[in-house]
């Protein structure tokens, strides 16, 4: 006897599960620039790669003689496949069936935690959670009957938080994601969203009106411009949903399968002896000039290498996954167009960015131009302080190589978080560089007061000390003295870099693993 009936009823529900919400619904989405969450995990994945998992799941009904008579899909789909050949989880939200919101009862295929999730931390493989969906609602109220308390039902965020310290995870808001939802999205090692048709909030707006009594959009509310520029709840911000899924895909290519494992090296052809003559002259005389530190990166790093992360937010400090030598590498730097002054926004960006490199056993080059933390009221209201010494303290306890690249400024307390102090505290400068517990001029104002006011020409007497003191804190004194490990010629900052990361190899292989930090970040 042949099961020939049986299987072809797989393949035709199947068939029913490939239509998503209907053609209607599926025409809706696609009209506000919406790709349907197969569209996606297919755009996402490597050709012919995806194996979906739990496919016909879903609410059926049954006609007298026990015949299929409706089927609707599980609103959630989920699988493995690969991207660029490596391994991965994936799991999204169809919002064309219910608007994505969550089956409630039984075992889940992903979204507010379940099986994809479980999956990828066993395997311990990245996840990629494609998050459009609308969460719970109060009509689940009357279909349970009673309230279910916070964070007590069948999926919390355990796993969530677990394999933040095992495998990459990646967070894109496709849609509006509210709630739950949106408190999952963040849950992840880098997040983006899309321009226009993505939103995130703690609770939307008929929630807001009713508690404030304001009126308020969903894109003032929660859209890239608050997301991602003013807030940083979201990292990355696309222009359309392909280039969102091709950055997740760049991202990723960064990153280890795992923390067990060193981050993917590639062969770029960029001879890593490339001197770039630009660099001698990239740094102005005057330190109150500024220039494209952006472009003294690329010279630096593996040419058409570097891929930005957070670059609307925070903006005195630039963070970067890049190659040297083919090598994967954090690079932070600071940037001379906002002043490169240390605000609260940019220590937090900074302090994250630290931390998501030394999870990842990814080194750190920082570019140093600093003149200091932010000051004035408006700077210690926002706590930069504490911000700043978060950095600090994430500093205190790197294990990956750090390669501190002192271009022209470097001082004060945001200078310090520059340095790893708790290894080799490996300091390179430029000729152009300087650095102290403050700059000189406000330093020499401060220091000499008494003596600048009783000179007879006071404004003379501080150019004079300034004169002197400059003298002494030429970056060539500090060299002589050992109390930099080196001061090199600009140009020969990329050999000079590819030569020690290629020397940290044998080391790094050595401390692979979860990341454990003893202590309460201040």
């Amino acid at each position: 006897m042949s099961w020939r009936p049986e299987i072809d009823e797989i393949h035709r529900r199947r068939a029913l599960v490939e239509a998503c919400g209907g053609a209607e619904a599926v025409a809706r989405h696609h009209a506000e620039g919406k790709l349907t969450v197969r569209e996606r995990i297919g755009r996402l994945l490597d050709p012919g790669t995806f194996q979906e998992v739990g496919k016909l799941a879903g609410k059926a009904t049954y006609g007298h003689a026990g015949e299929l008579a409706g089927f609707v899909p599980h609103p959630y789909v989920a699988g493995i496949g690969r991207i660029d050949g490596r391994p991965v989880a994936v799991g999204g939200e169809d919002y064309t069936i219910r608007g994505g919101s969550g089956s409630g009862g039984g075992r889940r295929k992903g979204g507010q935690g379940g099986f994809i999730e479980d999956l990828a931390c066993r395997y311990r493989i990245p996840l990629v959670n494609l998050i459009d969906g609308v969460g719970g609602s109060v009509e689940s109220l009357e279909r349970r009957g009673y309230a279910s308390f916070p964070g007590s039902g069948q999926d919390g965020f355990e796993r969530s938080v677990e394999l933040m310290g095992i495998a990459p995870v990646v967070s894109a808001v496709m849609g509006t994601a509210a709630g739950g939802p949106s408190g999952r999205a963040i849950l992840a090692h880098w997040t983006i969203m899309v321009k226009a048709t993505s939103q995130i909030f703690a609770a939307g707006p008929p929630v807001v009106e009713r508690a404030y009594g304001t009126k308020v959009t969903k894109e003032d509310l929660g859209g890239a411009k608050m997301a991602a520029d003013t807030a940083g709840t979201i990292d990355n911000a696309a222009e359309n949903e392909a280039e969102c899924l091709a950055q997740i895909r760049r991202f990723l290519s960064y990153l280890p399968t795992n923390v067990w494992e060193l981050p993917p090296a590639v062969r770029t052809g960029d001879p890593v002896d490339r001197c770039e003559d630009a660099l001698a002259d990239i740094i102005p005389r005057s330190p109150r000039q500024p220039y494209d530190m952006r472009r003294l990166i690329e010279l630096v790093v593996d040419r058409d290498s570097r891929f930005e992360i957070q670059p609307t937010f925070g903006r005195a400090v630039i963070t970067s996954l890049a190659r040297l030598g083919g090598e994967v590498v954090g690079v932070i730097a600071f940037n001379p167009m906002y002043g490169g002054v240390i605000d609260a926004k940019a220590a937090r960006k900074q302090t994250h960015f630290t931390e998501l490199c030394d999870c990842f056993h990814i080194p750190l080059v920082f570019f140093v131009d600093v003149p200091g933390f932010q000051i004035g009221p408006d700077a210690e209201a926002a706590g930069v302080l504490r911000a700043g010494m978060q950095g600090r303290f994430v500093n205190m306890q790197l294990d990956v190589p750090v390669y501190t690249v002192v271009v022209r400024r470097c001082y004060g307390m945001a200078g310090g978080s520059t340095v790893d102090r708790g290894g080799l505290n490996f300091k390179i400068a430029w000729p152009s560089a300087e650095w102290g517990s403050l700059p000189i001029e406000g330093g020499v104002k401060a220091a000499f007061r008494r003596e600048i006011e009783a000179a007879p020409d006071p404004a003379a007497r501080e150019r004079e000390i300034e004169a002197e003191i400059r003298g002494y804190a030429s970056p060539f004194r500090t060299a002589e003295a050992f109390a930099v490990e080196d001061l090199i010629d600009p140009r020969e900052t990329r050999p000079y870099l590819c030569r020690f990361l290629e020397a940290a190899a044998p080391g790094r292989r050595t401390r692979l693993g979860p990341r454990l930090r003893a202590g309460v970040r201040p």
